[in-house]
């Protein structure tokens, strides 16, 4: 179950892209139409990076999910991609972020795939912790065909 609303989108490829995400759209109107996540502050942000031609990388779809103590299972808590600039600003509302462990997924192989691009790495995912919710985290991936890095971003 997701606990987050996404945004319409008008153009044929982007409905593509959320159904291949699983994204459930919004009513129209309610939201930031066109963008993957809404534009606000968020204490969690990601950047994804096409290291191989040096832009952002557009359409990799994403989810976020924490991980659960009681029955160490991970609760999906958001869909989306990248805006053009290859950015995820709006992960969680302010105020929705906990100390604990989380995990980015990145669909990398459809991503490479959609361009006509063979892949080695069919996904990534990033876990991380967070211990202190009152702080921003940033979480960048760089990415190329064959390989990927991810660290601590500002």
């Amino acid at each position: 179950m997701l606990l987050f609303p996404f945004p319409v989108h008008s153009s044929p490829s982007e409905r593509t892209l959320e159904i291949l995400c699983g994204l459930q759209p919004r009513v129209q109107g309610t939201g930031a139409e066109g963008r993957g996540v809404e534009p606000v502050s968020s204490p969690l942000t990601t950047h994804v990076l096409d290291t191989a031609s040096g832009s952002p990388a557009r359409s990799p779809c994403l989810r976020l999910s924490r991980l659960e103590v009681h029955g160490q299972q991970w609760t999906e808590l958001r869909n989306s991609y990248p805006d053009p600039d290859g950015r995820c600003p709006g992960l969680l509302p302010p105020g929705h972020m906990k100390a604990g462990t989380y995990k980015l997924f990145f669909d990398t192989e459809g991503s490479w795939r959609k361009r006509g691009q063979e892949s080695f790495y069919p996904y990534v995912d990033v876990v991380f912790t967070i211990t202190n919710e009152t702080h921003d985290v940033h979480v960048p991936l760089l990415l190329s065909p064959w390989s990927y890095t991810t660290y601590r971003g500002s």
